[in-house]
Protein backbone atom coordinates (compact mmCIF):
# COMPACT_ATOMS: atom_id res chain seq x y z
CA UNK A 1 0.00 0.00 0.00
CA UNK A 2 2.99 2.33 0.93
CA UNK A 3 4.60 1.67 -2.36
CA UNK A 4 1.52 2.76 -4.35
CA UNK A 5 1.19 5.76 -2.91
CA UNK A 6 5.04 6.72 -3.33
CA UNK A 7 4.70 5.66 -6.95
CA UNK A 8 1.85 7.30 -7.85
CA UNK A 9 3.14 10.52 -5.53
CA UNK A 10 5.90 10.64 -8.38
CA UNK A 11 3.27 11.03 -10.92
CA UNK A 12 1.79 14.67 -11.93
CA UNK A 13 -1.58 14.80 -12.07
CA UNK A 14 -2.16 12.02 -9.56
CA UNK A 15 0.12 13.98 -6.60
CA UNK A 16 -2.10 16.75 -7.45
CA UNK A 17 -4.97 14.99 -6.71
CA UNK A 18 -3.45 13.12 -3.85
CA UNK A 19 -2.67 17.45 -2.65
CA UNK A 20 -5.53 17.94 -3.17
CA UNK A 21 -7.29 15.54 -0.78
CA UNK A 22 -5.05 16.11 1.68
CA UNK A 23 -5.36 19.82 1.76
CA UNK A 24 -9.46 19.11 2.30
CA UNK A 25 -8.87 16.56 4.81
CA UNK A 26 -6.95 19.43 6.53
CA UNK A 27 -9.61 21.72 6.08
CA UNK A 28 -11.91 19.43 7.38
CA UNK A 29 -10.17 19.38 10.93
CA UNK A 30 -9.48 22.72 11.35
CA UNK A 31 -13.06 23.27 11.05
CA UNK A 32 -13.97 20.41 13.59
CA UNK A 33 -11.72 23.21 16.08
CA UNK A 34 -13.80 25.86 15.50
CA UNK A 35 -16.60 26.06 18.16
CA UNK A 36 -20.63 26.60 17.69
CA UNK A 37 -21.06 29.79 19.72
CA UNK A 38 -23.76 29.83 22.66
CA UNK A 39 -22.59 26.12 23.97
CA UNK A 40 -21.59 25.66 27.45
CA UNK A 41 -18.65 23.10 26.29
CA UNK A 42 -17.97 21.90 30.18
CA UNK A 43 -21.89 21.18 30.31
CA UNK A 44 -21.52 19.35 27.55
CA UNK A 45 -18.90 17.47 27.88
CA UNK A 46 -20.52 15.69 31.36
CA UNK A 47 -23.89 15.13 28.94
CA UNK A 48 -21.56 13.16 26.53
CA UNK A 49 -20.42 11.40 29.20
CA UNK A 50 -23.79 10.22 30.52
CA UNK A 51 -25.39 9.18 26.72
CA UNK A 52 -22.41 7.36 25.82
CA UNK A 53 -24.21 5.46 23.28
CA UNK A 54 -25.23 8.65 20.90
CA UNK A 55 -22.38 10.35 21.84
CA UNK A 56 -19.63 7.46 20.67
CA UNK A 57 -21.63 7.08 17.13
CA UNK A 58 -21.60 10.99 16.29
CA UNK A 59 -17.81 11.01 17.46
CA UNK A 60 -17.31 8.15 15.78
CA UNK A 61 -18.93 9.86 12.14
CA UNK A 62 -17.38 13.40 13.03
CA UNK A 63 -14.25 12.63 14.94
CA UNK A 64 -13.43 15.03 18.26
CA UNK A 65 -15.93 17.85 16.88
CA UNK A 66 -18.85 16.06 18.15
CA UNK A 67 -16.90 16.24 21.80
CA UNK A 68 -16.29 19.47 21.50
CA UNK A 69 -19.19 20.72 19.73
CA UNK A 70 -17.95 22.58 16.85
CA UNK A 71 -19.31 23.33 13.48
CA UNK A 72 -18.50 20.22 12.06
CA UNK A 73 -20.63 18.11 15.29
CA UNK A 74 -23.25 16.57 13.65
CA UNK A 75 -20.77 15.43 10.67
CA UNK A 76 -21.45 13.77 7.50
CA UNK A 77 -24.28 11.40 8.97
CA UNK A 78 -27.39 13.38 7.83
CA UNK A 79 -26.55 13.61 4.55
CA UNK A 80 -26.04 9.10 4.76
CA UNK A 81 -29.08 9.07 6.28
CA UNK A 82 -31.06 11.05 3.78
CA UNK A 83 -29.15 9.19 1.49
CA UNK A 84 -30.60 5.87 2.56
CA UNK A 85 -34.16 7.64 2.83
CA UNK A 86 -34.38 8.59 -0.77
CA UNK A 87 -33.20 4.96 -1.98
CA UNK A 88 -35.65 3.48 0.18
CA UNK A 89 -38.00 5.74 -1.59
CA UNK A 90 -37.05 5.36 -4.86
CA UNK A 91 -37.91 1.25 -4.82
CA UNK A 92 -41.47 2.66 -3.52
CA UNK A 93 -42.38 5.33 -5.32
CA UNK A 94 -42.67 5.06 -9.18
CA UNK A 95 -42.20 8.91 -9.85
CA UNK A 96 -38.71 8.86 -7.58
CA UNK A 97 -37.84 5.22 -9.53
CA UNK A 98 -38.54 6.89 -13.15
CA UNK A 99 -36.25 9.84 -12.20
CA UNK A 100 -33.66 7.52 -11.27
CA UNK A 101 -33.28 5.69 -14.53
CA UNK A 102 -32.62 9.48 -16.13
CA UNK A 103 -29.59 11.50 -15.81
CA UNK A 104 -31.45 14.34 -14.86
CA UNK A 105 -34.06 12.63 -12.45
CA UNK A 106 -30.79 11.53 -10.84
CA UNK A 107 -29.21 14.99 -10.31
CA UNK A 108 -32.71 16.23 -9.19
CA UNK A 109 -32.97 12.96 -6.53
CA UNK A 110 -29.33 14.26 -5.73
CA UNK A 111 -30.57 17.86 -5.06
CA UNK A 112 -33.19 16.13 -2.86
CA UNK A 113 -31.09 14.18 -0.61
CA UNK A 114 -28.55 17.10 0.09
CA UNK A 115 -31.52 19.23 1.50
CA UNK A 116 -33.09 17.03 3.13
CA UNK A 117 -28.98 15.94 4.40
CA UNK A 118 -29.29 19.95 5.71
CA UNK A 119 -32.60 19.27 7.30
CA UNK A 120 -31.95 16.29 9.62
CA UNK A 121 -29.01 18.30 10.39
CA UNK A 122 -31.20 20.64 11.67
CA UNK A 123 -33.64 18.77 13.34
CA UNK A 124 -30.65 16.40 15.22
CA UNK A 125 -29.03 19.96 16.17
CA UNK A 126 -31.65 20.87 18.13
CA UNK A 127 -33.05 17.05 19.52
CA UNK A 128 -29.57 16.39 20.54
CA UNK A 129 -29.12 20.01 22.35
CA UNK A 130 -32.68 19.55 24.26
CA UNK A 131 -32.27 15.53 25.17
CA UNK A 132 -29.05 16.67 26.98
CA UNK A 133 -30.23 19.75 28.68
CA UNK A 134 -32.93 16.90 30.00
CA UNK A 135 -29.64 14.22 30.37
CA UNK A 136 -28.24 16.89 33.25
CA UNK A 137 -31.59 17.51 34.34
CA UNK A 138 -31.34 21.65 34.59
CA UNK A 139 -33.13 22.51 31.73
CA UNK A 140 -30.85 25.10 30.63
CA UNK A 141 -27.17 24.37 31.79
CA UNK A 142 -25.88 23.81 27.95
CA UNK A 143 -27.67 26.08 26.27
CA UNK A 144 -28.27 29.04 28.83
CA UNK A 145 -32.00 31.86 28.39
CA UNK A 146 -34.96 31.53 28.61
CA UNK A 147 -38.22 32.15 26.65
CA UNK A 148 -37.13 33.97 22.70
CA UNK A 149 -33.08 34.21 24.32
CA UNK A 150 -33.21 30.77 24.39
CA UNK A 151 -34.53 30.05 21.35
CA UNK A 152 -32.33 32.36 19.74
CA UNK A 153 -29.61 30.56 20.64
CA UNK A 154 -31.32 27.34 19.75
CA UNK A 155 -31.72 28.53 16.41
CA UNK A 156 -27.96 29.31 15.58
CA UNK A 157 -26.74 26.66 17.45
CA UNK A 158 -29.31 25.13 14.05
CA UNK A 159 -27.88 26.79 11.45
CA UNK A 160 -24.25 26.55 11.88
CA UNK A 161 -24.78 22.91 12.16
CA UNK A 162 -26.43 22.39 9.14
CA UNK A 163 -23.99 25.16 7.64
CA UNK A 164 -21.54 22.52 8.62
CA UNK A 165 -22.85 19.66 7.05
CA UNK A 166 -23.47 21.56 3.99
CA UNK A 167 -20.31 22.21 3.90
CA UNK A 168 -18.97 18.60 4.55
CA UNK A 169 -21.42 17.64 1.70
CA UNK A 170 -19.72 20.01 -0.48
CA UNK A 171 -15.91 18.37 0.34
CA UNK A 172 -17.15 15.23 -0.10
CA UNK A 173 -18.36 15.86 -3.46
CA UNK A 174 -15.00 18.03 -4.11
CA UNK A 175 -12.85 15.23 -3.12
CA UNK A 176 -14.40 12.40 -4.85
CA UNK A 177 -14.61 15.11 -8.13
CA UNK A 178 -11.05 16.03 -8.05
CA UNK A 179 -9.55 13.87 -5.57
CA UNK A 180 -8.45 10.35 -3.92
CA UNK A 181 -11.19 8.36 -3.20
CA UNK A 182 -15.12 8.66 -2.29
CA UNK A 183 -15.55 12.08 -0.64
CA UNK A 184 -17.69 10.91 1.83
CA UNK A 185 -15.81 7.05 2.84
CA UNK A 186 -12.62 9.92 3.20
CA UNK A 187 -14.27 12.18 5.42
CA UNK A 188 -15.33 9.47 7.95
CA UNK A 189 -11.87 7.42 7.53
CA UNK A 190 -10.35 11.09 8.42
CA UNK A 191 -12.83 11.12 11.45
CA UNK A 192 -12.06 7.94 12.82
CA UNK A 193 -8.24 8.40 12.23
CA UNK A 194 -8.21 11.31 14.55
CA UNK A 195 -9.58 9.44 17.55
CA UNK A 196 -6.76 6.97 17.33
CA UNK A 197 -4.45 9.61 19.72
CA UNK A 198 -7.40 9.39 22.37
CA UNK A 199 -7.70 5.14 21.63
CA UNK A 200 -3.45 5.37 22.55
CA UNK A 201 -3.98 7.67 25.13
CA UNK A 202 -6.63 5.79 26.94
CA UNK A 203 -4.77 2.59 26.93
CA UNK A 204 -1.56 4.34 28.34
CA UNK A 205 -3.55 5.87 31.03
CA UNK A 206 -5.11 2.04 31.69
CA UNK A 207 -1.20 0.37 32.15
CA UNK A 208 0.14 4.17 34.22
CA UNK A 209 -3.12 3.93 36.95
CA UNK A 210 -2.11 0.30 36.89
CA UNK A 211 1.48 -0.70 36.38
CA UNK A 212 1.90 -3.50 38.57
CA UNK A 213 -1.17 -4.91 37.03
CA UNK A 214 -1.00 -8.32 34.98
CA UNK A 215 -4.31 -7.95 33.78
CA UNK A 216 -4.20 -4.48 32.49
CA UNK A 217 -0.69 -5.67 30.25
CA UNK A 218 -3.03 -8.72 29.00
CA UNK A 219 -5.82 -6.52 28.04
CA UNK A 220 -3.53 -4.27 26.21
CA UNK A 221 -1.89 -7.49 24.35
CA UNK A 222 -5.13 -9.01 23.39
CA UNK A 223 -6.79 -5.69 22.07
CA UNK A 224 -3.72 -5.31 19.62
CA UNK A 225 -4.01 -8.64 18.65
CA UNK A 226 -7.93 -8.72 18.02
CA UNK A 227 -7.34 -5.76 15.45
CA UNK A 228 -4.18 -7.09 14.07
CA UNK A 229 -6.33 -10.37 13.13
CA UNK A 230 -9.38 -8.06 12.30
CA UNK A 231 -7.45 -6.02 9.89
CA UNK A 232 -5.86 -9.00 8.19
CA UNK A 233 -9.15 -10.62 7.94
CA UNK A 234 -10.67 -7.80 6.34
CA UNK A 235 -7.46 -7.26 3.99
CA UNK A 236 -7.87 -11.34 2.85
CA UNK A 237 -11.97 -10.96 2.33
CA UNK A 238 -11.53 -7.79 0.27
CA UNK A 239 -9.35 -9.23 -1.91
CA UNK A 240 -10.88 -12.35 -2.34
CA UNK A 241 -13.03 -12.68 -5.68
CA UNK A 242 -15.12 -14.96 -7.82
CA UNK A 243 -13.73 -15.93 -11.13
CA UNK A 244 -16.54 -16.83 -13.56
CA UNK A 245 -14.94 -18.34 -16.70
CA UNK A 246 -16.17 -15.79 -19.47
CA UNK A 247 -15.45 -16.99 -23.14
CA UNK A 248 -15.37 -15.09 -26.73
CA UNK A 249 -16.69 -16.85 -29.83
CA UNK A 250 -14.20 -16.03 -33.48
CA UNK A 251 -15.34 -13.71 -35.96
CA UNK A 252 -14.45 -12.59 -38.89
CA UNK A 253 -14.43 -9.19 -39.94
CA UNK A 254 -13.29 -8.67 -43.16
CA UNK A 255 -9.55 -10.79 -43.26
CA UNK A 256 -9.25 -10.63 -39.79
CA UNK A 257 -10.32 -12.87 -36.93
CA UNK A 258 -11.39 -11.41 -33.40
CA UNK A 259 -11.86 -12.80 -30.76
CA UNK A 260 -11.74 -16.23 -29.74
CA UNK A 261 -9.84 -15.90 -26.28
CA UNK A 262 -10.92 -17.11 -22.78
CA UNK A 263 -10.82 -14.95 -19.90
CA UNK A 264 -12.67 -14.54 -16.64
CA UNK A 265 -15.24 -12.45 -14.58
CA UNK A 266 -14.33 -10.94 -11.51
CA UNK A 267 -17.12 -11.02 -8.76
CA UNK A 268 -15.81 -9.59 -5.56
CA UNK A 269 -16.56 -11.58 -1.82
CA UNK A 270 -17.50 -8.31 -0.87
CA UNK A 271 -18.84 -5.97 -3.06
CA UNK A 272 -20.39 -3.51 -1.40
CA UNK A 273 -17.50 -2.83 1.08
CA UNK A 274 -18.46 -1.17 4.17
CA UNK A 275 -21.54 1.02 3.39
CA UNK A 276 -23.69 -1.90 4.93
CA UNK A 277 -22.28 -0.91 7.63
CA UNK A 278 -22.17 2.47 8.20
CA UNK A 279 -26.00 2.30 6.71
CA UNK A 280 -26.96 0.14 9.20
CA UNK A 281 -24.90 2.17 12.16
CA UNK A 282 -27.31 4.72 10.81
CA UNK A 283 -30.69 3.46 11.01
CA UNK A 284 -30.13 1.89 14.58
CA UNK A 285 -29.29 5.28 15.75
CA UNK A 286 -32.03 7.35 14.21
CA UNK A 287 -35.14 6.42 16.28
CA UNK A 288 -32.72 7.60 18.92
CA UNK A 289 -32.35 11.13 17.44
CA UNK A 290 -36.18 11.28 17.17
CA UNK A 291 -37.18 10.41 20.68
CA UNK A 292 -34.35 13.12 22.24
CA UNK A 293 -37.39 15.28 21.82
CA UNK A 294 -39.61 13.73 24.26
CA UNK A 295 -39.36 13.80 27.71
CA UNK A 296 -37.30 10.89 29.27
CA UNK A 297 -38.64 8.86 31.74
CA UNK A 298 -41.63 7.20 29.37
CA UNK A 299 -42.48 3.43 29.02
CA UNK A 300 -41.63 3.61 25.28
CA UNK A 301 -37.86 5.49 26.18
CA UNK A 302 -37.19 3.07 28.75
CA UNK A 303 -37.98 0.23 26.60
CA UNK A 304 -36.00 1.33 24.13
CA UNK A 305 -32.96 2.00 26.21
CA UNK A 306 -33.14 -1.53 27.74
CA UNK A 307 -33.16 -3.58 24.82
CA UNK A 308 -32.47 -1.53 21.71
CA UNK A 309 -29.12 0.36 22.12
CA UNK A 310 -25.18 -1.12 22.46
CA UNK A 311 -25.46 0.27 26.29
CA UNK A 312 -28.48 -0.39 28.39
CA UNK A 313 -29.46 2.13 30.37
CA UNK A 314 -31.97 1.93 33.52
CA UNK A 315 -33.84 5.52 34.01
CA UNK A 316 -32.68 6.68 37.90
CA UNK A 317 -32.30 9.78 39.39
CA UNK A 318 -33.60 12.23 36.61
CA UNK A 319 -31.86 10.67 33.86
CA UNK A 320 -30.99 7.38 31.61
CA UNK A 321 -27.65 5.94 33.06
CA UNK A 322 -25.56 2.62 32.73
CA UNK A 323 -27.18 -0.55 33.92
CA UNK A 324 -23.45 -1.03 35.27
CA UNK A 325 -23.28 1.55 38.15
CA UNK A 326 -27.26 2.00 38.57
CA UNK A 327 -28.26 0.66 42.22
CA UNK A 328 -32.03 1.47 42.99
CA UNK A 329 -33.53 0.09 45.92
CA UNK A 330 -31.16 -3.20 46.88
CA UNK A 331 -31.57 -4.41 42.97
CA UNK A 332 -28.49 -4.02 40.32
CA UNK A 333 -29.32 -4.03 37.04
CA UNK A 334 -27.15 -6.36 35.97
CA UNK A 335 -26.61 -9.79 33.95
CA UNK A 336 -28.08 -11.42 30.80
CA UNK A 337 -31.27 -9.66 31.29
CA UNK A 338 -29.60 -6.21 30.41
CA UNK A 339 -27.32 -7.57 27.80
CA UNK A 340 -27.81 -5.91 24.55
CA UNK A 341 -28.41 -9.13 22.28
CA UNK A 342 -31.71 -7.48 20.96
CA UNK A 343 -29.56 -4.56 19.70
CA UNK A 344 -26.93 -6.71 18.01
CA UNK A 345 -29.91 -8.98 16.43
CA UNK A 346 -31.26 -6.42 14.65
CA UNK A 347 -28.01 -4.93 13.78
CA UNK A 348 -27.05 -8.40 11.91
CA UNK A 349 -30.33 -8.36 10.35
CA UNK A 350 -29.75 -4.70 9.16
CA UNK A 351 -26.87 -5.36 8.20
CA UNK A 352 -27.53 -8.03 6.27
CA UNK A 353 -30.73 -6.70 4.50
CA UNK A 354 -28.51 -3.43 3.38
CA UNK A 355 -26.20 -5.58 1.37
CA UNK A 356 -28.75 -6.85 -0.41
CA UNK A 357 -30.32 -3.71 -1.13
CA UNK A 358 -26.57 -2.12 -2.29
CA UNK A 359 -26.39 -4.91 -4.57
CA UNK A 360 -29.74 -4.66 -5.92
CA UNK A 361 -28.80 -0.87 -7.16
CA UNK A 362 -25.31 -1.49 -8.10
CA UNK A 363 -25.46 -4.91 -9.91
CA UNK A 364 -27.31 -5.70 -12.70
CA UNK A 365 -26.79 -9.11 -14.02
CA UNK A 366 -29.71 -9.28 -16.40
CA UNK A 367 -27.25 -6.14 -18.04
CA UNK A 368 -24.17 -8.05 -17.38
CA UNK A 369 -25.59 -10.26 -19.83
CA UNK A 370 -26.60 -8.43 -22.28
CA UNK A 371 -23.08 -7.01 -22.91
CA UNK A 372 -21.95 -10.49 -23.00
CA UNK A 373 -24.12 -11.72 -25.23
CA UNK A 374 -23.62 -8.33 -27.68
CA UNK A 375 -19.68 -9.01 -27.46
CA UNK A 376 -20.00 -12.53 -28.13
CA UNK A 377 -19.17 -13.58 -24.87
CA UNK A 378 -20.50 -16.33 -22.96
CA UNK A 379 -19.93 -18.63 -19.90
CA UNK A 380 -19.25 -22.04 -20.66
CA UNK A 381 -22.29 -24.51 -20.07
CA UNK A 382 -24.92 -21.60 -19.18
CA UNK A 383 -27.18 -20.54 -22.72
CA UNK A 384 -26.49 -16.62 -23.46
CA UNK A 385 -29.25 -14.25 -22.43
CA UNK A 386 -31.60 -15.25 -19.52
CA UNK A 387 -29.99 -18.29 -18.37
CA UNK A 388 -26.69 -16.16 -18.39
CA UNK A 389 -28.25 -13.37 -16.20
CA UNK A 390 -30.15 -15.71 -13.78
CA UNK A 391 -26.82 -17.82 -13.31
CA UNK A 392 -25.09 -14.28 -12.26
CA UNK A 393 -27.55 -13.40 -9.84
CA UNK A 394 -27.47 -16.71 -8.24
CA UNK A 395 -23.68 -16.28 -8.09
CA UNK A 396 -24.24 -12.84 -6.57
CA UNK A 397 -27.03 -13.37 -4.08
CA UNK A 398 -24.01 -15.82 -2.73
CA UNK A 399 -21.61 -13.90 -2.76
CA UNK A 400 -23.45 -10.61 -1.52
CA UNK A 401 -25.08 -13.27 1.43
CA UNK A 402 -20.93 -14.14 2.52
CA UNK A 403 -19.71 -10.69 2.12
CA UNK A 404 -22.82 -9.31 4.19
CA UNK A 405 -22.30 -12.06 7.19
CA UNK A 406 -18.50 -10.93 7.00
CA UNK A 407 -19.42 -7.61 7.13
CA UNK A 408 -21.73 -8.28 10.37
CA UNK A 409 -19.47 -10.90 12.07
CA UNK A 410 -16.51 -8.82 12.28
CA UNK A 411 -18.12 -5.74 13.28
CA UNK A 412 -20.28 -7.48 16.29
CA UNK A 413 -18.09 -10.17 17.64
CA UNK A 414 -14.99 -8.61 18.16
CA UNK A 415 -16.70 -5.29 19.50
CA UNK A 416 -18.28 -7.79 22.13
CA UNK A 417 -14.57 -9.29 23.27
CA UNK A 418 -13.32 -6.10 23.57
CA UNK A 419 -16.61 -4.76 25.53
CA UNK A 420 -15.98 -7.89 27.76
CA UNK A 421 -12.40 -6.76 28.21
CA UNK A 422 -12.99 -3.26 29.35
CA UNK A 423 -12.10 -1.19 26.16
CA UNK A 424 -15.24 0.47 25.65
CA UNK A 425 -13.64 3.14 23.42
CA UNK A 426 -15.54 3.75 20.03
CA UNK A 427 -12.83 2.89 18.26
CA UNK A 428 -12.99 -0.70 17.82
CA UNK A 429 -13.98 -3.36 15.36
CA UNK A 430 -16.13 -0.87 13.17
CA UNK A 431 -13.62 2.02 13.12
CA UNK A 432 -11.08 -0.55 12.14
CA UNK A 433 -12.62 -2.17 9.24
CA UNK A 434 -14.20 1.27 8.13
CA UNK A 435 -10.83 2.17 8.06
CA UNK A 436 -8.99 -1.06 6.75
CA UNK A 437 -11.72 -0.41 3.71
CA UNK A 438 -11.53 2.97 2.64
CA UNK A 439 -7.70 2.41 3.09
CA UNK A 440 -7.86 -0.28 0.20
CA UNK A 441 -10.35 1.21 -1.67
CA UNK A 442 -8.54 4.40 -2.26
CA UNK A 443 -5.37 2.65 -3.03
CA UNK A 444 -7.41 0.19 -5.84
CA UNK A 445 -8.46 3.42 -7.21
CA UNK A 446 -4.87 4.60 -7.21
CA UNK A 447 -3.42 1.31 -9.13
CA UNK A 448 -6.25 1.60 -11.49
CA UNK A 449 -5.55 5.00 -12.06
CA UNK A 450 -1.59 4.42 -12.42
CA UNK A 451 -1.84 1.27 -15.30
CA UNK A 452 -4.39 3.45 -16.94
CA UNK A 453 -1.86 6.11 -17.28
CA UNK A 454 0.62 3.64 -18.09
CA UNK A 455 -0.99 2.09 -21.32
CA UNK A 456 -1.88 5.21 -22.17
CA UNK A 457 1.67 6.13 -22.28
CA UNK A 458 2.37 2.89 -23.97
CA UNK A 459 -0.08 3.25 -26.68
CA UNK A 460 1.06 6.92 -27.38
Amino acid sequence: MFSTFINAFKIKDLRKKILYTLLLIVVYRLGSAIPIPGVNLVAWGQATERLSAMSDFMSLMSGSAFSQFTIFAMGISPYITASIILQLLTIAIPALEKMSKEEDGRQKIERITRYAGVGLAVVQAIGIVLSYNNALGTGGSIVSGTGWTFVLRLAIIAICAAAGTAFLMWLGERITEKGIGNGISMLIFASIVSRVPDFIKERINAIAANPGSVWTWVILVLTIAVILALIGFVVYIDKAVRKIPVQYAKRVVGRKMYGGQNTHLPLKANANGVLPLIFAMTIMQFPEMIMQFFKPGGSFMNFWYRWMVSSPKVYADGVYQATSVVKAAGVTYTGIQYAPFVYYVIYFLLIIAFGYFYTSITFNPAEMSKNLQQNGGFIPGIRPGKPTGEYLGKISNRLTLFGSLFLAVIAIVPTIILNMMGVTNMFGATSVLIMVSVALETTEQLESQMLMRHYKGFLN
